[in-house]
C-alpha cells in the first residue's frame, strides 16, 4: 500500500504602500526596528526579485524586504494552518495590500512561477481607465505592481495532506 501526499503550498504577502489604495490614509508607522532589512532566506529573495522584475517592466520602483511584514504574514497563515483551514485568509480588515494564492500539487512550484500567476491577470487590467476587464480579475497583478508600495513580506507554508491510497 503507497499513500501519495499532496503537497499544499499557501502563499501569502502583505504589500506596505505609502498610502492605502483610494483612501488616502496613511500606512501606520512600522513597529520600532520591525522593518530593519534583514536578509530575506532565499526563497523570499526569488520573490522579491520576480516583484521587482515585473515592477521594471511597467517603470516602478523596486519594492524593498519587510521583516515586519513577513512576521505579520507568518503570523496569519500559521493561524491558517494551526485552524487546518488550507484556505485563504480574510484580510480585508488590514490597510496593506495582500496577495494569496493556493497551491495543490505532487510538487512544489517556484516562487517566480506564483508571481507569473498573479502577473497573469495583466491581460484582463484596462491600462486606460485603471480597472479590470468587466467579469475578470485583476487585483492580484495591480498589487504586484502598484507604484506606491514599498515594501514586501511573506510566507510560504507547506502542508502535507493524505490524499489517495494505492494498493
Amino acid at each position: 500500500m503507497t499513500k501519495l501526499f499532496l503537497l499544499t503550498l499557501l502563499f501569502q504577502s502583505l504589500i506596505a504602500v505609502s498610502e492605502h489604495h483610494g483612501s488616502g490614509q496613511s500606512v501606520a508607522p512600522p513597529i520600532a526596528g520591525g522593518t530593519t532589512p534583514a536578509a530575506p532566506s532565499s526563497a523570499a529573495q526569488e520573490f522579491l526579485d520576480a516583484h521587482n522584475k515585473v515592477r521594471a517592466e511597467v517603470g516602478v520602483g523596486p519594492l524593498k524586504w519587510s521583516i515586519m511584514l513577513a512576521n505579520a504574514t507568518s503570523i496569519i497563515t500559521r493561524y491558517q494552518r494551526d485552524k487546518r483551514s488550507c484556505s485563504f485568509a480574510n484580510l480585508s480588515s488590514i490597510n496593506y495590500g495582500q496577495l494569496q494564492l493556493l497551491f495543490r500539487g505532487l510538487i512544489a512550484i517556484p516562487p517566480q512561477v506564483a508571481v507569473d500567476i498573479w502577473v497573469a491577470e495583466k491581460k484582463f487590467y484596462n491600462y486606460a481607465n485603471n480597472s479590470c476587464i468587466l467579469g475578470h480579475e485583476c487585483f492580484s497583478y495591480t498589487q504586484v505592481v502598484w507604484k506606491n508600495s514599498l515594501e514586501l513580506g511573506l510566507v510560504v507554508l507547506k502542508l502535507l495532506a493524505p490524499t489517495t491510497t494505492l494498493f
